[in-house]
């Protein structure tokens, strides 16, 4: 099965554009500002020895400061692929109110 950026999405269960989540180490707040689809490099392959790329989804936070203006402060990105669990390690999704 050839994976797909739309897979990567749907499966790892990653925020929408707008939805908050939590650093799970420091509490922080972060809102989801951009969502890109990108590909990442992975190992060669080992019998034609041609690089190879995964999809993966790059997300964009900023971090909500009360009484900050949205947009200005602080702001993450990471590229999340199927084959990895950062998202679930590090991030959880606020429910919205």
């Amino acid at each position: 099965m050839i994976e797909t950026h739309e897979d990567v999405f749907r499966q790892k269960h990653l925020p929408r554009v707008g939805e908050t989540v939590k650093s799970k180490k420091y509490g922080t707040l972060w809102r989801e500002m951009e969502k890109r689809e990108v590909w990442t490099p992975t190992g060669d392959d080992p019998e034609t020895r041609e690089p190879r790329l995964l999809p993966a989804v790059q997300h964009c936070y900023w971090r909500i400061v009360e009484g900050q203006t949205p947009g200005i402060g602080k702001m993450l990105g990471y590229a999340y692929t199927l084959h990895d669990t950062t998202f679930e390690t590090n991030w959880e999704i606020v429910p919205s109110k």
